[in-house]
């Protein structure tokens, strides 16, 4: 099981405690610095600098916030002057595994992944050599980049630095985790239940599968008619027709507190996410090429949809106050 490094933990208020920066100074062979630990911290220290957007009001902790599951409360975020994007900030917890980023997998790692919003025009808007020589402009940038890289701030080495801090934020202690490792008592018994539905009637379980409950695939749930809800997502990416209208299934873990929901943020509580799986043509009824598992309508009871809903609260780590 994969498990968070020693070196990096998160405490109650959400704040990452990484080892300072006091012993690089001992240049001793017996007091090497820790180069890992330290890429953490002058990623953390990137995720969390507004200086890495135009006018100076932006970073990624903006839309990716810590006491969120750093996810954004907002059904879309908005970048500098206001601007407003068209898709739903996700969580970047649990993400060191995934093989394809954002919602239309046009990054294949973190590290190309943490450039992407930098230059987006709606978001931080800042083209990548700027942001450099802004980053190079500060002394102790220029110092931690590096120790910790060997080489002074560049595309390559802050996209390393981000995408390093974002490989440290899993969490791997929810009430059902506590469950599969035997402890029958961490969850109710109508989360039980829905954990049953979850792998059984209610198909969750053929998209949200493996340890962080996703299948790193594209999918379209049926939100996509061409019309009022336009987004093509991944098939704006790939030009197949197939792919029009798909997009990756998200984890579900610490789903209690990443509210709203979807790529465009449209469902506000997880109660409408399984409303609209039970029946989705009551949501969306001319919705294009819906995944086919999806054409039966679900029939759940309200018991069920609350045991349902029971068991995605328990996907919630620890350290996230949520009522259970």
């Amino acid at each position: 099981m994969r498990k968070c490094p020693r070196s990096v933990c998160v405490t109650a208020a959400l704040v990452l405690v990484i080892p300072g920066w006091g012993a690089v100074a001992d240049s001793g062979a017996a007091h090497q610095p820790d180069r890992a630990a330290l890429r953490v911290e002058l990623g953390k220290r990137l995720f969390f600098d507004t200086r890495l957007s135009k006018d100076g009001t932006v970073s990624c902790a903006s839309c990716h916030k810590p006491e969120h599951a750093f996810a954004d409360d907002r059904a879309v975020s908005p970048g500098v002057d206001g601007k407003l994007g068209t898709r739903n900030a996700p969580s970047v917890l649990n993400s060191s595994g995934r093989t394809t980023l954002f919602w239309d997998g046009r990054a294949e790692t973190l590290e190309d992944q943490a450039i992407f919003p930098i230059e987006n025009p709606v978001e931080m808007a800042l083209p990548i050599a700027q942001a450099v020589e802004r980053i190079s402009a500060d002394a102790q940038y220029r110092e931690q980049f590096q120790i910790a890289y060997g080489a002074g701030p560049s595309a390559r080495t802050l996209g390393r630095a981000i995408a390093a801090f974002e490989k440290t934020l899993d969490t791997l202690n929810s009430p059902y985790d506590r469950y599969a490792h035997g402890d029958e008592g961490a969850i109710s018994d109508s989360a039980k239940r829905g954990r049953l539905l979850f792998i059984g009637r209610g198909k969750c379980a053929e998209c949200h599968s493996g340890e962080d409950f996703t299948s790193d695939r594209f999918r379209n749930i049926g939100l996509f008619d061409g019309e009022a809800l336009s987004d093509r997502g991944r098939g704006a990416i790939t030009g197949k027709l197939q792919d029009e209208g798909q997009f990756k299934v998200p984890s579900l873990r610490n789903v209690a507190v990443t509210a709203p929901y979807m790529h465009n943020g449209m469902f506000r509580t997880l109660r409408e996410v399984i409303d609209y799986y039970d029946q989705p043509d009551r949501f969306v009824p001319a919705g294009k090429g819906r995944d086919a598992t999806m054409n039966l309508a679900l029939h759940l009871t309200e018991q069920e949809k609350a045991d349902l809903e029971a068991f995605l609260l328990a996907l919630t780590d620890e350290r996230f106050s949520v009522a259970r």
